[in-house]
């Protein structure tokens, strides 16, 4: 019996549910599961050539590592067995992330939702303790909004909250508050001197360590949380949003023992309230409903790459090459799930790029370049590899003006003077020599994980010295736009008005 918060872990981060998802349900979806052998090492085979499992010698041919990532994907409440017909199929929440919606979105839902006792934590070789009784994840986030804890570390995490924090009345968070601020005052020398055998920790074991850094990914892929210097915060811009979240108990989901009715109450997507689909008709699978689960896949697969706004001819034809399938059958099932394309997979990835400093930045630049052409309809230039340039130039031909953007993939980013002069001088005066059209520069922006306490004065100074128009847009809030854009379909002039804030663009602004 584990007798500590517990997840499954084939995978650190959340970020490849999609693609794991998707070839899942090529393979086993409305298959039998238990006793295939032959079809878990077909589905680690297909993980493998997908890049998503490491390869590596099959040690008892008997596709374990297929069983662990089913286990991921059944932890979440994306799939599960029904009873009836002992065939795997899909959540509500797994059917959303397979139709395109946002897959942050659906995981967020399902991460805050994770509870003990659930399905997969009472489950045969899981089997956590059943002094638990919490939603671990909003018990994390009110840790984190509390003014007397603020941050947490993966050491608080592991060697006080997901072993003592219990259950979510007010006396065990109060427990927990105080175990906190003791540890953080006096370390190891409060923890119990039994430590070690109470909680199965051996000897050189980083597993209480390896569950809290897991856990900590995964509110991290909720874009919630981000952790700078070892700590872990609440983003500023969603802090209205945890407070809610935490400020509003979740019911517990009951009969943790019975799988199929457990599941399907946990996988509900937040588009519904329930789950009242009949799946007891069994349907003969066809060659067209194969095809139709491969075409998926290589969307899905797709969509994570690059922002897709439409089912255009480069979708198509990308497809096409990876499939081998015939190019109006790809429209067909492309036209039904995928009408309006899905923009929210793709912002997964730019999230990320956003605080990954100078590892991605070539990557963040493209990703900003292919955002702003293909959601923003702008003409876009990638002009960074010129050098002394900013990373983007945006041209309106409909409302007649030109942007810059510079990306920063940093959690606080400043411009220092260097950059100061260098926008000023080479990007904003030096115009000329990395565009040739006739319309007027209208503004200058940053875009950053993050930006410093003194980024307003910051902008302006630049603004003050060129007469230019300029801004800084945070990716919280860059994502936000995308989002929004959907629905208001913002003109060039409305952008052109957003950019040029002469400071910090907020959500008030959008």
């Amino acid at each position: 019996m584990l007798n500590y918060w517990w997840v499954t872990r084939p995978k650190r981060k959340l970020n490849s549910v999609p693609e794991v998802l998707s070839t899942f349900a090529e393979l086993s979806l409305n298959q039998q599961w238990e006793g295939q052998r032959t079809s878990h090492l077909s589905l680690e085979e297909a993980l493998e050539s997908a890049g998503l499992k490491r390869q590596g010698e099959r040690r008892d041919q008997g596709g374990g590592g297929a069983r662990t990532y089913k286990a991921w994907l059944v932890s979440l409440g994306l799939i599960f067995t029904q009873e009836s017909s002992k065939q795997i199929k899909l959540t509500l929440a797994g059917e959303a992330i397979m139709n395109g919606d946002s897959p942050v979105d659906i995981l967020k839902s399902q991460v805050l939702k994770y509870q003990f006792p659930s399905s997969f934590s009472v489950g045969r070789n899981i089997d956590v303790a059943p002094r638990f009784k919490i939603h671990p994840f909003v018990f994390l986030l009110k840790l984190l909004m509390d003014g007397r804890i603020g941050y947490l570390t993966t050491d608080e995490m592991a060697n006080i909250v997901i072993v003592e924090a219990e259950n979510e009345t007010n006396k065990c968070y109060e427990h927990v508050v105080n175990r906190l601020i003791a540890y953080r005052n006096y370390g190891h020398q409060v923890l119990e001197a039994d430590f070690s055998e109470k909680y199965g920790v051996k000897e050189g074991s980083t597993n209480l360590k390896d569950v809290a850094n897991t856990m900590m990914n995964w509110l991290d892929y909720t874009q919630l949380t981000y952790r700078e210097d070892g700590k872990m915060y609440v983003v500023q811009e969603h802090q209205d949003e945890v407070r809610t979240i935490v400020e509003h108990s979740l019911p517990f989901i009951d009969r943790p023992q019975n799988h199929e009715y457990f599941q399907r109450k946990y996988g509900i997507d937040p588009k519904h309230n329930k789950d009242t689909r009949n799946l007891t008709n069994t349907k003969t699978i066809t060659s067209k409903m194969l095809a139709e689960q491969q075409i998926m896949k290589a969307y899905i697969a797709l969509s994570l790459a690059r922002p897709i706004t439409a089912v255009d001819t480069y979708v198509v034809d990308s497809i096409a090459s990876s499939t081998g399938l015939k190019e109006p059958l790809i429209i067909e099932i492309l036209q039904k799930k995928y009408p309006r394309g899905s923009i929210g997979a793709f912002m997964t990835k730019y999230y990320e790029m956003a605080f990954k400093g100078r590892d991605e930045a070539t990557e963040f630049e493209k990703a900003t370049v292919e955002l702003f052409r293909d959601v923003f309809k702008f003409k876009t230039t990638h002009v960074g590899p010129i050098g002394l340039t900013p990373d983007v130039l945006l041209e309106s031909e409909e409302a007649g003006f030109v942007g810059i953007i510079d990306n920063k993939a940093y959690s606080k980013y400043s411009i220092s003077n260097d950059h100061h002069n260098r926008m000023v001088h080479n990007y904003i005066e030096g115009l000329g020599n990395y565009y040739r059209g006739a319309n007027q520069l209208a503004f200058f922006s940053y875009i950053a994980g993050g930006f410093g306490t003194n980024i307003n004065s910051q902008v302006k100074n630049i603004t003050d010295v060129t007469g230019v128009n300029g801004s800084c847009i945070n990716v919280h809030n860059m994502i936000e736009l995308v989002k929004r854009m959907e629905k208001r379909n913002y003109s060039h002039d409305d952008l052109r008005k957003i950019f040029s804030t002469n400071r910090q663009i907020l959500l008030s602004d959008l």
